[in-house]
């Protein structure tokens, strides 16, 4: 997969993690994009470690599936991060 198509999947899937979370997460599309593409990037390795393939083809549902839950998994994990402790 060239380059430019991981970006897009990585925007895309970063899109549809936020989507599919509950709550309200910061960042803009920017964000999105950084972290959908380190979450595919996570993804394609969880899968080549869990199920011996990662990312194939960019129309690939395995691609998509591991894609967005790579990105389910790093935008948790910057919600954890970046919340505010909350005084009272």
């Amino acid at each position: 997969m060239g380059f430019i198509a991981f970006l897009i999947l990585g925007l895309i899937a970063g899109a549809i993690a936020k989507a599919i979370l509950p709550g309200r997460q910061g960042g803009g599309w920017v964000i999105t994009l950084i972290l959908g593409v380190v979450g595919a990037f996570l993804g394609g390795w969880l899968g080549g470690m869990i199920f011996g393939s990662g990312l194939q083809e960019f129309f690939s549902i395995q691609t998509w599936l591991l894609a967005i839950v790579g990105s389910l998994i790093v935008l948790a994990i910057y919600g954890m991060v970046t919340k505010r402790s909350v005084r009272g």
